[in-house]
């Protein structure tokens, strides 16, 4: 007898042994608390157990795992987890009480439960769980099963504490890479000998090199720079000693190339303007371990700064040239020497006044376009605009401007009218015409024309001039667009006149498009709503 207690200890103590082996390798909180819960159940015979975890936000506990009962009923043992607290000292008191509790338990669940072992599992002088372990019908616990589970317990409380450290880490990690992965900016995390370790969405949209063929290729196979707008790149900083102790970050700049493939829909060949920022992370030895890189896109800034000086550049050759005409015939007309024919001051006096208009007109569309991006533009609406009437206007007004040109006006008589703002709508009209005898130098014929349709109208410019190339028609209602030719130098004009015509008829719920002629030239048309 005493001989075979000695080998049950034996079997015991290797079973714990065995168990705590299992317990020091995993990992896995899920898979470590099943691991636990059967050895207890099973290391005292035990027909059924729970596990349940402390949940500190809310001072409760929570059914973490359960042995031996079935899932439909582990609702029934909520009264055994919820309302009694582990207090070690006092466990006799609440053993009694857990004992009438698992009588209700039993009975609802009609697994014929008698009896219940319950020990805390501790960690850092906490409770960080308690482990449940039930009997049923006839059967006892050995008398000395609760300290046998209670060694077992202590060890596996530390593997429970290890795992929710480790599982805290697996969250803060997942939670970083969510934040590095849905971050506007560009992050690209490097090794030291500057492979790609992290290469997050928006780079991937930014370079158009997906995340999977970027990780592991070299930096510079990634970013490789067409110009650079800084005195020098990553490869050159590091070949001069970066990092330093205490080293700043560096910063480059530059323009570089996207692939172009058409495997990846971000890759189209298109250059675009960088500017990434690396900071090295370096250990307590003073070892760099890493390169964190934080990239942003310039492009639409470098479009801003280009329109900025495009605008400068020419609203202050436009604003000079009617200044100069204008100041050079008042100086003329007041020269005290000349005695002035009434024909000569009325002409001198025609172009000032011609000149004062254009100016006019210049800066109203500044004006225009300062409040189209300030979001204040607005139309004054009215009813029954005559837009045959308004054609009619323009085409007199510039008939008399050029005798290169012939005119066709064509409207069907049933035209209807539409609501809308009549000055504005007269400015698309000036707007197109006048492009058309400009980008038409050679005259020829200019047709105005009007078509009804089902819900809306439409007016049409055609000129038999230039034509507009194929690569320009993407930026053509850009803001300061003009065609990028030898003509087009020459002319006068800002490159408002479109992009101001497109967002009027847009206010007016219309669109405006273009195409190149069969023949020479090019036909814009814009439609307005009949109601």
């Amino acid at each position: 007898m005493a001989r075979a207690l000695v080998d049950i200890r034996i079997l015991q103590r290797e079973y714990l042994l065995a168990i705590s082996r299992a317990l020091s390798a995993e990992l896995d909180l899920h898979d470590l608390l099943r691991i636990i819960l059967k050895a207890s159940v099973e290391f005292v015979s035990g027909r059924a157990g729970i596990i349940a975890l402390a949940e500190p936000e809310n001072e409760t506990m929570r059914v973490a795992a359960v042995y031996g009962i079935p899932h439909h009923l582990v609702d029934h043992f909520a009264p055994l987890v919820q309302g009694l607290p582990y207090q070690e000292g006092a466990e006799q008191e609440m053993h009694k009480e857990l004992m009438r509790r698992l009588k209700q338990v039993a009975r609802k669940s009609d697994m014929g439960l008698t009896q219940a072992l319950r020990l805390p599992l501790i960690g850092r002088g906490e409770v960080i769980g308690l482990i449940y372990v039930f009997q049923s019908g006839s059967y006892y616990f050995v008398d000395d099963a609760e300290s046998l589970l209670r060694s077992f317990a202590e060890q596996a409380a530390i593997a429970v504490r290890n795992a929710q450290l480790y599982q805290q880490i697996i969250n803060e990690k997942q939670r970083l890479d969510a934040i590095l992965e849905q971050s506007a900016d560009g992050v690209m995390i490097l090794d030291p000998s500057l492979h790609i370790k992290v290469f997050n969405g928006a780079l991937s949209h930014m370079t158009g090199w997906p995340a999977e063929a970027a990780i592991g290729s070299h930096h510079n196979d990634v970013i490789n720079w067409r110009s650079l707008k800084t005195e020098s790149d990553l490869g050159d900083a590091i070949a001069n000693g970066w990092p330093l102790p205490g080293a700043a970050h560096i910063y480059v700049e530059g323009d570089l190339r996207r692939p172009l493939s058409a495997q990846y829909l971000e890759a189209d060949g298109a250059v675009i303007s960088l500017g990434i920022t690396y900071a090295p992370l370096v250990d307590g030895n003073g070892r760099m371990t890493d390169i964190i890189a934080n990239v942003r896109d310039l492009t639409r800034y470098r479009e801003e700064e280009s329109l900025q000086k495009t605008f400068i550049s020419i609203v202050g050759h436009e604003l000079k040239t009617p200044v100069a005409i204008i100041k050079g015939y008042a100086g003329t007309l007041r020269r005290q020497d000349a005695n002035w024919s009434p024909d000569v001051l009325d002409e001198s006096l025609a172009v000032i006044e011609e000149e004062a208009d254009h100016l006019t007109d210049l800066i109203n569309n500044l004006l225009e376009t300062s409040r189209l991006q300030a979001g204040t533009f607005s139309l004054d609406i009215s009813e029954e605009i005559m837009l045959p009437r308004l054609a009619a206007s323009v085409v007199n007004k510039f008939r008399s401007q050029t005798d290169k040109h012939t005119f066709d006006l064509d409207f069907p008589p049933d035209y209807p009218p539409v609501n809308g703002d009549e000055r504005r709508l007269m400015q698309v009209l000036n707007n197109l015409v006048s492009n058309a005898i400009k980008y038409a130098p050679e005259g020829g014929l200019i047709q105005v024309q009007g078509a009804i349709h089902p819900n809306h109208v439409t007016v049409s410019v055609a000129d038999e001039g230039i034509g507009i190339p194929e690569h320009e028609k993407p930026r053509i209602f850009q803001q300061f667009s003009r065609l990028d030719n030898a003509l087009s130098r020459k002319m006068e004009g800002t490159g408002l006149g479109l992009f101001l015509s497109k967002a009027i008829v847009e206010a007016h719920n219309g669109r405006i498009w273009f195409n190149n002629n069969d023949g020479p030239g090019t036909t814009f048309t814009f439609s307005l709503p009949r109601d």
